[in-house]
């Protein structure tokens, strides 16, 4: 295979909401280009990106695929990514390493949900971006309703660059603006017939062609004086200057076409190859220490990996960028993370799951290998003595979380494996044995994704397991100050036990005064691993209490809090003063008085007016205007407290704080209620006392449970 030099790699990544037409569109580039001998369709299972069993299985991506198509001169990358947010990850990890993104707008349904999630995405990344409008010979198609929502959410930078002239299912025939000209294509696609564009039409194209050449003049001050000079740019004067306003996210070109159909793919080929950005002209590659490193082979080599693949048989798969230099094969390579030598053995472009060798790969392109040992997605690779560590990749927060449980004991291990390999694979999974809750708690991005890792458990690591609602993390805490005492005496021949403890606790609170009528010889302020803080004072005086046996209290105390009174709940927020007590100069020693602290904080904290604390999260629903009322009604039967509604342009923002132990299949009845037209976030807030019937129910089930 031909090594294309840095001039001539182009990097595009397919984005879109679910059903808008990426993978049929890939097709129809990837065959234009002649990669392919023939179209492969998602009802047939056979196209080049949507490989995998479960994507079969389900008619949709779940992974995103890498690709190339050669292009008039020109290496084109592309990636296709799922457009469903359960795989939000595989779409965060194919935008790092774009040069362009291909935004996918269905012409039935213009800006869907699903379009307005990734939009955030390519938003904070400050991607080139084009917009394709798909789907022109669906019978349902309404380009202008879908240019319209477009330029509605998108803004000015929103500019025609083509538009159909018969849309719909006898849809053959588009005007190109850049090119004033029309293309009419046979009823096959492919290569369409250069025409003249007809009188009807004249006066539309060049209105909207005047559009399109003041965009691209705006961008360049010798442009527009250009501009003003001649009243008009040159083909490539626009395309200057239309590269420059992708570059600082001040334009994004419109095109039209069928995927299905292969009609227009090729021309926004030849946009790609001649107007989008390469790597080479994008901002240099940052570090994690703030430097940033230009894309040129003639730095020495370094790789980003931006996605991970463990494939049965074939074993792991590693797809990085060439950040800089150039790489070849039997190269050994630094770890920036793991400080580890890796050794390059073999090089390929992937084309789906087919692994075309290369020898070489130079800076700006895309490529994969296989057993690296000690490298994962986000880790960077680097030539020896070229110290660099890139950014890493953030990837969003989990929204859903489930417990699971491999049916067979004897599983245990073999699922602790599987987890750890599917973590690697997949940023927003993720899957702890909780020592809290007492089960593996497994969490991701929604209903699918969790359904699609259950699928993924089974089929391809042969493992039998089911799901079971996780329990919640409470905490436990106490509302008034209690005191008691506790004499642990045992004696069964020889030396025996005793220990005598004084205590009292209190409440904590942030900035509070040092308690008063108290003698405080000595304090720990600990900051509690599952949050919260015990404050600890010791106010022994006249040696009742051996100075040696403090840490011991401490640690009975600690025991008890990792294990609350009430509810077995961590506790936390308290103040414990031990101010007396009682030793023996031979029965004395450390598990005694572990034993009696354990036990005074236990009986002090049941008479403190105990309080169970629940997780409170901040929650964010993005959904049609129309579709507010019913979520809103939802919310109300969850506990919710609205904190707030926003409009983002034809959508509403709403804002609340939600119990987690209220938020129990959210996801199912959020896609029930809006048809799957609405998207949510959720993200730790705080612990808040749960209301009194609830912890009435909560103590009662903790006791039927000890009984």
């Amino acid at each position: 295979m031909k090594v294309y030099d840095h001039k001539h790699i182009k990097n595009i990544v397919l984005l879109g909401s679910a059903k808008s037409g990426k993978t049929t569109l890939c097709e129809s580039m990837v065959f234009e280009a002649g990669i392919t001998n023939r179209r492969g369709t998602v009802e047939e299972k056979n196209t080049l990106s949507d490989y995998h069993e479960i994507e079969h299985e389900r008619g949709n991506s779940v992974y995103a695929t890498s690709m190339h198509a050669e292009w008039k001169g020109y290496k084109i990358n592309i990636i296709d990514t799922p457009g469903l947010d359960d795989f939000v990850g595989e779409i965060v990890s194919s935008l790092r390493v774009a040069d362009t993104c291909v935004m996918l707008i269905n012409s039935q349904y213009a800006v869907e949900v699903g379009t307005e999630l990734i939009w955030e995405h390519i938003e904070k990344l400050q991607k080139p971006t084009l917009l394709a409008i798909n789907q022109i010979d669906h019978p349902k198609s309404n380009f202008d309703k879908a240019f319209t929502a477009a330029k509605a959410r998108f803004g000015e930078a929103v500019v025609l660059m083509q538009y159909p002239v018969n849309q719909g299912e006898g849809f053959n025939t588009i005007i190109d603006l850049l090119k004033m000209t029309m293309y009419k294509f046979p009823p096959e696609g492919g290569k369409p017939e250069k025409l003249p564009i007809p009188p009807e039409e004249r006066e539309k194209a060049e209105a909207l062609h005047n559009e399109l050449v003041e965009k691209a003049a705006e961008n360049d001050e010798a442009l527009m004086e250009l501009y003003f000079e001649k009243g008009n740019l040159e083909e490539d004067e626009m395309r200057k200057g239309l590269k420059i306003g992708m570059m600082k996210h001040d334009v994004f070109p419109v095109f039209c076409l069928s995927g299905k159909r292969n009609m227009g793919s090729g021309r926004l080929m030849g946009f790609i190859d001649n107007v989008a950005p390469g790597s080479m002209e994008m901002h240099p590659e940052e570090t994690q220490d703030g430097k940033t490193i230009e894309c040129t082979p003639q730095k020495p080599v370094s790789l980003f990996v931006f996605k991970t693949l463990i494939e049965p048989y074939l074993g792991k798969l590693s797809f990085f960028k060439v950040c800089s230099g150039s790489i070849e094969v039997g190269k050994d390579l630094l770890n920036a993370q793991t400080q580890i030598t890796e050794r390059i053995n073999q090089l390929f472009i992937m084309d789906g799951n087919q692994r075309k060798p290369v020898n070489k790969l130079t800076a700006g392109d895309i490529g994969a290998t296989i057993k690296l040992k000690s490298t994962s997605t986000n880790h960077t690779l680097h030539a020896p003595g070229f110290e660099v560590k890139f950014k890493e990749m953030e990837f969003p927060d989990p929204k859903i979380r489930t417990a699971i449980v491999a049916e067979s004991k004897n599983d245990d291990e073999k699922l602790g494996e599987a987890a750890k390999e599917l973590q690697e694979e997949d940023q927003t999974l993720h899957i702890e044995y909780s020592k809290e809750l007492k089960q593996l708690i497994l969490t991701g991005q929604g209903e699918l994704h969790l359904a699609v890792t259950k699928w993924r458990l089974e089929h391809v690591y042969n493992l039998h397991i089911h799901y079971e609602k996780p329990r919640i993390p409470y905490r436990e805490t106490i509302q008034t100050q209690a005191s008691e005492i506790y004499r642990h005496k045992k004696q069964s021949g020889g030396a025996g036990q005793f220990a005598e403890v004084h205590m009292t606790i209190l409440p904590y609170q942030k900035d509070m005064d040092t308690p008063t009528g108290f003698n405080i010889r000595g304090k720990d302020e600990i900051d509690l691993p599952w949050g919260g803080k015990l404050i600890f004072y010791n106010c022994i005086v006249g040696g009742v209490i051996d100075a040696r046996f403090m840490p011991s209290i401490l640690k009975g105390v600690m025991e008890k809090m990792e294990e609350g009174p009430i509810t077995g709940s961590y506790a936390r927020d308290i103040v414990v003063l031990v101010h007396d007590g009682k030793m023996h100069p031979v029965d004395s020693n450390d598990i005694s008085f572990k034993i009696a602290g354990m036990q005074a904080f236990k009986r002090a904290f049941l008479n403190a007016k105990p309080k169970i604390m629940e997780p409170l999260y901040n929650l964010e629903v993005l959904v049609p205007e129309e579709l507010t009322g019913e979520i809103m009604t939802d919310l109300q039967t969850r506990r919710a407290m609205i904190m707030g509604i926003d409009s983002r342009k034809n959508y509403q923002v709403i804002n609340a704080k939600v119990p987690l132990a209220e938020l129990d299949n959210y996801s199912t009845s959020l896609k029930s209620l809006t048809q799957g037209r609405a998207s949510f976030k959720l993200q730790f807030a705080e612990y808040t006392p749960v209301p009194n019937e609830i912890q009435r129910t909560l103590e009662a089930n903790a006791e039927a449970v000890e009984a």
